[in-house]
């Protein structure tokens, strides 16, 4: 704004005039306190100077146009800010409802893994490609050899489970799994790492989940599929 001068009450006759000799010298106030003008303050400065500002050189109304748009794009962008950082809020909220829920679960990942609990039990699942007239799975254990084998019989296509029983306790092993049809081709596998969810956390930008065997948390969108409660023990 040009020739803007704000007087105080006992002395308005006096700003008046200064400010009517001014030709557009720079503002004594504070350049950080400008930083905090509300729209209020903005209207106040207005009108003060309006209503001292020089016969000879009055303001240009094409630059109060400007200043009007700018303090209302401003307040705009606020009151955006402030919707934003609401929705957020609200949707890390219902996040954390919803993974919560699978606390207590096993879930699948991608991956080729599966654990055993304090029995020497487990659960895995995989996704076959089409229909397999003979699927078998090959348990691997941690040293490399093969732990067992779960001749799994015909199976439809899409995802399927398999469980075991007898292994060696509280130990994560790695699986295989061989699928022919009918034609004696093989089908298509898609393996899963099965974890039970210990745990939820919502520190980061999305909710993840720290599960039982890793001590890395798996991020809720890289969840495949929800299997269910955990294996009785």
């Amino acid at each position: 704004m040009t020739n803007l001068a704000i007087p105080s009450s006992t002395a308005a006759s006096s700003a008046a005039a200064s400010t009517t000799s001014s030709t557009g010298g720079a503002s004594s106030g504070s350049a950080g306190s400008a930083s905090n003008l509300t729209q209020s303050d903005f209207l106040q400065l207005l009108t003060a100077q309006l209503k001292y500002q020089s016969p000879t050189s009055p303001a240009d109304p094409t630059q109060l146009a400007s200043e009007f748009a700018a303090i209302s794009e401003v307040d705009g962008i606020n009151a955006l800010n402030t919707k934003v950082g609401n929705i957020q809020s609200t949707t890390a909220a219902a996040q954390m409802a919803q993974a919560s829920n699978l606390v207590g679960k096993q879930v699948a990942v991608s991956g080729d893994t599966v654990s055993s609990d304090a029995t020497g039990a487990g659960t895995g699942a995989f996704d076959l490609s089409s229909a397999a007239q003979s699927v078998d799975v090959s348990l691997i254990a941690p040293n490399g050899t093969v732990a067992g084998t779960i001749s799994l019989g015909a199976l439809p296509a899409g995802q399927q489970n398999f469980s075991f029983s007898g292994a060696a306790a509280n130990t994560q092993y790695t699986y295989d799994v061989t699928a022919t049809g009918a034609s004696g081709a093989s089908v298509g596998v898609t393996p899963y790492s099965v974890y039970t969810v210990e745990g939820v956390n919502v520190s980061g930008t999305s909710p993840t989940l720290n599960v039982e065997g890793s001590s890395t948390p798996i991020p809720v969108s890289s969840i495949q599929t929800v299997l269910g409660g955990t294996t009785a023990s």
